[in-house]
């Protein structure tokens, strides 16, 4: 399908918002990027909340949607479900294709990231070393990334062919060390993520707001941690 008009994405240099420049960037359409600052609160903007009401990105709008209409999706595990579905790359469209890349697609969503997140919280960013934290997070990741490592003994990519369960885990990978891992000890995973780091939409999609993101250090910037950090309801 041709895209002829601009997929906009709101978006922050995250390992969420990489998978979906990575998607974009392995599809070839047209998108335009629409930077959320996260560390100045640009994501409880109203405009924002009205396609992402949980203040989180990624988000995206689609201008020629179903029906040619728009329509915006946010989440970025349904996002790249929703690009893969429309271009018809990187996601099944047999039934059996599409279950083996979902199940990994949302083990990516419920554990590794959750999880890589809380190992880089404790580890690099709360105001106290909690050692029990560190360790229950940085041991979690090490179980995860045991679990891609057997998965990959066999295969080339995690369902089989190269899909959204990819690019939707690299961006969790990418910092291994800074989650207390050493991808040596897992040299399965390893090939895979010099497999991906290899493809050129892989690369770029990550290098994407590299130099916004530098911007801003999460470690020592107060206001962006008031933000991101102790949110409540509002």
């Amino acid at each position: 399908m041709e895209q002829t008009r601009p997929i906009k994405l709101f978006y922050w240099p995250t390992p969420n918002g990489w998978k979906i420049t990575i998607m974009l960037e392995e599809l070839g359409v047209p998108y335009e990027l629409k930077y959320v600052n996260i560390g100045r609160g640009e994501q409880f903007a109203p405009e924002f909340l009205k396609i992402s009401p949980n203040n989180r990105m990624p988000a995206m709008i689609d201008p020629e949607g179903p029906d040619g209409q728009p329509i915006s999706v946010f989440e970025s595990g349904a996002i790249l479900q929703y690009l893969g579905r429309k271009f018809a790359h990187f996601y099944p469209a047999d039934e059996r294709g599409r279950v083996e890349v979902d199940q990994w697609l949302f083990w990516q969503v419920g554990g590794l990231g959750p999880m890589a997140g809380q190992a880089h919280h404790f580890r690099h960013y709360a105001p106290e070393k909690i050692p029990y934290a560190i360790d229950r997070y940085t041991n979690e990741v090490n179980r995860l990334y045991g679990v891609m490592n057997i998965r990959l003994a066999d295969r080339d990519f995690l369902a089989g062919d190269y899909s959204i369960a990819d690019m939707a885990c690299i961006g969790w990978v990418v910092p291994y060390e800074r989650q207390g891992q050493d991808l040596n000890d897992f040299p399965n995973l390893k090939a895979w993520f010099e497999r991906m780091k290899a493809r050129p939409a892989v690369r770029k999609g990550i290098d994407i707001g590299k130099d916004v993101r530098a911007q801003m250090n999460l470690a020592t910037d107060r206001e962006a941690q008031k933000v991101l950090f102790g949110q409540r309801a509002r």
